[in-house]
């Protein structure tokens, strides 16, 4: 079976790793000098080599004859953990073991002695996947772990990681592979493999990856199959980007503002099957780098490109400003930003470049008056003329501006005639329909009905006016939605949506509630008892006469 590029030409000892000197370093050291800790965190991007370290220092730790700090590869246990035939290394995925019965079981396998190695070996990746729970129920394993367990946990997003896990490893942050290191390491590779790359298409294999290692060898290995000959040509066709060429043509079109060639480029690499979000990302990454040219006297080592990109990058820098640079990359970013949420992308950039090539921003078309034109002339007249009779008044003294002041009294043109308004309030009229509408409502609705049973109702314009004894119907009917259902109800009945008011108005008075010693009373007298009444007890007042606020409708 194939071996994929990147799993064949996986470095195998510390020296092997590429742009991590540093981190390499210290490890290698700890092991030569048995002061290995006992948890490791690594984090970094993807492709930077945190889980080949990992396994590199698993083996280097369990390793029978250590070179320098380095495996040997050749004993028993660094075969075996490369093979995985050892049990006492244990790579775990925590994107799909997260959970707290997963970290339980590692955690009862971990006291346990090793049955081969020196250490037990646990490598975690993606580890801030854990839930809180798996995370709480490894920090205890991890406060007072065995002698005999080393722990190896590796993230790409730090942040998601308990600040109590964090205080108990030793951290290693493995920066973004230098672009010259990858494409070193593509060449080297291209050589062990047989098959031809040039170093331009090597550079923007290195450029595209991103810093990622495995990126560039996944790449590096498609275009293999693609053509015997890795060319950049090969590059950019099997990666579905734009060539630096067509990047710089459609740059000078948006700089001339030539809308028709940018939009022509656009088409031509849809057609070709380029991607409108690499497309744009790349556009955007040409003109930070031409913006890197006009800003900074020396860009080689900001800017990744080749030397001839690099002066042609130069030259367009000196014919732009840097005020338009900066308008064109905005523009591009705020691009970005909407394909994410666009359904039609290349719309959507080419609305951005049709505006990037506009000689001048759209401005919009100032507000029409509401007055009529011969209203406006009007009033432009007489504004002219008091205008004029003022300043005369002013040149000829205070006795003629006496004499003047008549004349401003001349009477005024009648005002503009103002949009009639609908009157605010209009006669109310009995509701005829209320009582069939109480009549439904006791079969659809018993508990509204038993609240508005003693009601009637009048109609004013949209507007009905409810007249009941119900003191409390006003709050009863803001309760739990009922006033939107007795809308409901009223809209069905009249055909339209009407506003609800309570009418201002004294509450009928209560009728009296017969009481147990009545009901004694009648009862006697059905069987010709007499009773003689010494004392009655006191009837309940009645209650008071309670205006209905007058509130606004609901």
């Amino acid at each position: 079976m194939y071996l994929a590029l990147y799993r064949k030409w996986r470095p195998k000892i510390f020296s092997d790793v590429v742009s991590q000197e540093p981190i390499t370093r210290t490890l290698q050291n700890q092991v030569r000098a048995g002061k290995t800790a006992h948890a490791y965190l690594f984090t970094g991007s993807r492709g930077t080599g945190k889980t080949t370290c990992s396994k590199i220092l698993a083996k280097a730790v369990n390793c029978l004859r250590p070179v320098d700090g380095n495996p040997c590869l050749e004993c028993e246990i660094c075969k075996g953990i490369e093979d995985g035939s050892i049990l006492d290394v244990t790579e775990m995925d925590a994107a799909s073991n997260n959970g707290v019965d997963d970290i339980r079981l590692l955690r009862d396998e971990a006291s346990y002695t090793p049955s081969v190695c020196r250490y037990r070996v646990y490598i975690i990746d993606e580890v801030h996947m854990l839930t809180n729970y798996a995370f709480n129920a490894l920090l205890k394993i991890m406060e007072e772990p065995p002698p005999h367990v080393l722990f190896i946990l590796a993230t790409t997003e730090l942040h998601k990681v308990p600040a109590t896990i964090l205080s108990r490893c030793q951290q290693f942050d493995f920066r973004r592979i230098r672009p010259a290191d990858i494409a070193e390491r593509l060449l080297e590779v291209s050589r062990g493999e047989g098959f031809a790359l040039t170093e331009d298409a090597a550079r923007l294999i290195a450029r595209l990856s991103d810093g990622g290692m495995r990126d560039a060898l996944s790449l590096l290995d498609q275009c293999a199959a693609y053509t015997d000959e890795v060319t950049p040509e090969a590059v950019a066709q099997t990666a579905g980007v734009a060539g630096s060429g067509q990047l710089f043509e459609l740059a000078g079109a948006i700089l001339a503002n030539d809308t028709g060639e940018a939009l022509r480029l656009v088409q031509q690499l849809y057609e070709n099957a380029k991607g409108i979000d690499r497309l744009c990302s790349e556009l955007s990454a040409h003109f930070r780098d031409v913006l890197l040219c006009r800003s900074v006297s020396d860009p080689a080592e900001l800017v990744a490109c080749l030397p001839d990109e690099l002066e042609a990058m130069k030259k367009e820098a000196a014919s732009v400003s840097l005020p338009r640079l900066l308008e064109v990359l905005s523009g591009l970013q705020r691009c970005m930003d909407s394909l994410a949420r666009s359904t039609n992308k290349k719309v959507e950039l080419e609305m951005a470049l049709i505006r990037l090539c506009a000689p001048e921003p759209v401005k919009p078309e100032p507000a029409k008056s509401e007055l009529s034109d011969g209203a406006a002339d009007a009033l432009k007249a007489r504004l002219a003329k008091l205008e004029a009779q003022l300043a005369e008044a002013r040149l000829s003294g205070p006795p003629a501006a006496q004499k003047a002041a008549p004349a401003l009294r001349e009477p005024l043109p009648p005002p503009l005639p103002k949009p009639s308004e609908p009157p605010s309030e209009q006669r109310a009229e009995p509701l005829l329909e209320w009582a069939s509408l109480l009549q439904e409502m006791a079969v659809k609705e018993p508990a509204l009905y038993a609240m508005l049973r003693d009601s009637d109702a009048q109609r004013s314009g949209g507007t009905v006016i409810i007249q009941s004894p119900n003191a409390m119907l006003k709050n009863l009917l803001l309760t739990d939605n009922i006033g939107a259902r007795l809308a409901d109800l009223v809209e069905e009945k009249l055909g339209a949506r009407h506003k609800l008011r309570i009418a201002k108005g004294a509450q009928k008075a209560a009728q009296a509630v017969p009481t147990a010693f009545d009901a004694i009373l009648q009862k006697a007298a059905e069987q010709s008892v007499e009773v003689q009444e010494h004392s009655r007890p006191a009837q309940p007042p009645a209650p008071s006469e309670i205006p209905f606020p007058d509130d606004p409708p609901f």
